[in-house]
């Protein structure tokens, strides 16, 4: 089902292309920090759908006149965005029947972290946009169940989590005896965006400026490695100017321990 933030994505792509000189196409890309003189919007929706939903602009966008020439460019930018944070409220309500509003519009120059990513590009020139989306819909109220013979309520059961998967935050199962003198142990982990089979002769012909697509969307999640295992999974995110992983998926411990089998 839609999100604010599908919507979101639509509409922008949309009003950008449409009220902005050159027709520039806005794409998902991957994350990247910001130079100095960012600028965004984050609004506060309400509703079915709730919560922060902040957007920040590449601050040498406007060096380039796209909301016309002889326009303050920034204020013209910011009504865009305001125009777009509304636009998406009434578009999730037409697509899933969810009521929505803004209710609070905030200028922001920085963010500690974001959710996604986009590129808005026109000619030989691109620039970034980040976003950061904390709008959820809350989830609706389970009512217990009442048995009709008996009139004995029968309360709704947590779904439990599988062996091979644990929700972020979760205590490790108990230690076999002596692991807890490893515990201090540095391994390398890395991230893994996706992969891609080529011949030699492509990976020879390859220089400056060639882009090579890889295996996986742009809004699927990341592998973290250990060894030659995935111990968890999660989406990219900025923290202070650097990469980072907000973890939505975890291996349980037994899976997570199989990755140091070939480190010793």
């Amino acid at each position: 089902m839609k999100t604010y933030f599908d919507c979101w994505a639509g509409v922008a792509a949309a009003l950008f292309s449409q009220a902005l000189a050159g027709e520039p196409e806005l794409a998902e890309s991957l994350p990247k920090p910001l130079g100095a003189g960012s600028f965004g919007m984050a609004v506060t929706v309400a509703g079915d759908a709730e919560g922060r939903f902040a957007v920040l602009v590449d601050g040498s966008i406007l060096e380039t006149p796209l909301v016309g020439e002889g326009m303050d460019q920034k204020s013209g930018w910011m009504e865009l965005l305001r125009e777009a944070a509304d636009a998406a409220a009434g578009e999730l309500l037409v697509k899933t029947g969810r009521k929505c509003q803004v209710v609070k519009y905030e200028e922001i120059v920085s963010e500690s972290q974001v959710s996604r990513a986009f590129q808005l590009r026109t000619g030989q020139r691109a620039w970034t946009i980040l976003v950061r989306d904390e709008v959820r819909t809350p989830e609706p109220k389970v009512a217990p169940q009442v048995d009709s013979d008996s009139d004995v309520e029968i309360a709704a059961k947590p779904v439990p989590e599988t062996e091979d998967r644990q929700s972020p935050g979760a205590a490790p199962s108990a230690f076999s005896p002596g692991l807890e003198l490893l515990l201090d142990v540095e391994l390398e982990a890395s991230l893994r965006f996706g992969a891609r089979e080529m011949p030699l002769g492509e990976i020879l012909d390859l220089g400056p400026g060639d882009v090579v697509e890889l295996d996986r969307h742009v809004a699927d999640p990341v592998d973290l490695i250990v060894g030659d295992k995935i111990v968890a999974r999660g989406e990219v995110v900025l923290v202070n100017g650097n990469f980072g992983l907000r973890v939505t998926e975890v291996a349980a411990p037994r899976k997570r321990l199989e990755s140091i089998r070939c480190l010793f």
